[in-house]
């Protein structure tokens, strides 16, 4: 491995690790990761130690589970003395750099979630999270036709086109821009995020129909048809987000850089009757995490390691400083440290571990007690069908992988 390698990162909101036709997902068109999974490690147990937006992209930043990197709820910012991978990077002499989604400043909570308040707020300089150059907006979940602003963008400046194609074209720019020293930086994209009925240029829709649902959606009533309607839609942003990151992909010299591609958190989309995320199950906490490197013995291999969103900064590290980086813990922890009155996404606070063969969650009782609320043998029910936390013959067993937390 070169001593300090170019390191890039794509970013994703809303893709859950299921839908990627490298993971067996059949609606899933995605050829470029796809074809990008045949060349990385593919850590297939992969977690968002967070399974919402700012509470994953503070952890993912900082290294630091929540409250601890300073993001508890879904309206706190990033404190503006919070250390992040960019200030760690640029210490190591790298030039650091964002596009995108950041999801991390003030918001203003009477503002629509869909719109141009939140896309076009501007994020202060000392709130960057210490990247040299910044060019994105707050968030706004406007897909087409994006607000971006920053450090050559002193005001919100509207951009024609696909989002995920604008800002992977942004980031190209740059690529090809004279650097002398090695780089970092972050494509971050809102898509596949709802509203999953925004136009996806030059993308038809899947039919409802003839969509392949996950075993545990509960069928013939409300949740399939809601399930169907809805992923038609997300499918069709995952193949235009695909095409855009392929794109991208193309412009890079691959043989200086390593390619994370990731996503802050899944989506349920029905299973269990549920939608949306901040729930503790696989389709909300499992993300795709592939890392192409350097070094071509490792390409193609499938990483069963209980890998976390925290741990990524760390491996940048490790990269920059010439060292490859190793898993070495046998759990990750999971937790939503406070609860969210968004609708649709899970209301509790709870927190919980998982590892390639468990998954346990504690919830805070009406006495303040913190009893078990979900636990699975994810070995012989994937697609967790039965809760063994209501089982009494399995209490002993809990309380020993209590100790886990």
């Amino acid at each position: 491995m070169p001593a300090q390698p170019n390191i890039l990162w794509i970013v994703t909101t809303q893709w859950r690790a299921q839908a990627c036709g490298y993971a067996g997902d059949a609606n899933a068109r995605t050829p470029w990761i796809d074809g990008l999974a045949s060349e990385a490690v593919n850590f297939a147990q992969a977690v968002t130690p967070h399974p919402l937006g700012p509470q994953a992209r503070a952890a993912l930043l900082t290294g630091k589970l929540g409250p601890e990197s300073g993001v508890k709820s879904y309206w706190d910012p990033l404190p503006a003395n919070a250390r992040t991978v960019a200030h760690a990077l640029g210490d190591r002499g790298y030039a650091t750099a964002w596009f995108g989604k950041w999801h991390l400043s003030d918001r203003d909570r009477t503002a629509p979630f869909v719109g141009d308040a939140h896309a076009k707020q501007i994020v202060p300089p000392e709130r960057r999270g210490g990247f040299q150059l910044w060019e994105g907006f707050e968030s706004g979940f406007l897909l087409n036709d994006p607000w971006l602003h920053g450090t050559r963008l002193p005001e919100p400046k509207h951009f024609k086109g696909y989002q995920a194609d604008v800002l992977a074209q942004r980031a190209a720019d740059w690529l090809r821009e004279p650097h002398s020293r090695p780089v970092f930086y972050v494509v971050s994209l809102e898509s596949p995020h709802p509203p999953y009925h925004a136009p996806a240029p030059h993308v038809q829709e899947p039919r409802v129909a003839e969509l392949r649902l996950r075993a545990n959606v509960p069928t013939g009533g409300d949740a399939e048809r809601k399930a169907r309607e809805e992923l038609a839609g997300y499918y069709a942003h995952i193949e235009a987000t695909d095409r855009a990151i392929g794109r991208l992909l193309t412009e890079i010299d691959l043989s200086g850089t390593i390619v994370v591609f990731t996503s802050v958190h899944g989506d349920m989309h029905g299973a269990h009757g549920l939608f949306r995320k901040a729930w503790p199950h696989e389709e909300s906490v499992r993300v795709p995490l592939l890392i192409r490197g350097l070094k071509p013995e490792n390409r193609g291999r499938t990483d069963h390691a209980p890998v976390s969103l925290v741990d990524v900064p760390r491996m940048a590290v490790a990269w920059a400083d010439g060292h490859e980086w190793h898993c070495k813990h046998d759990s990750a922890l999971i937790s939503m440290p406070a609860a969210t009155e968004i609708p649709l996404q899970c209301p509790w606070a709870w927190r919980g571990f998982r590892s390639a063969r468990h998954k346990l969650v504690v919830r805070t009782d009406a006495e303040g007690r913190e009893t078990p609320w979900l636990f699975f043998d994810l070995q012989s029910d994937p697609l967790e069908m039965k809760n063994l936390a209501e089982d009494p013959a399995r209490l002993g067993e809990m309380r020993e992988l209590l100790r886990w937390l």
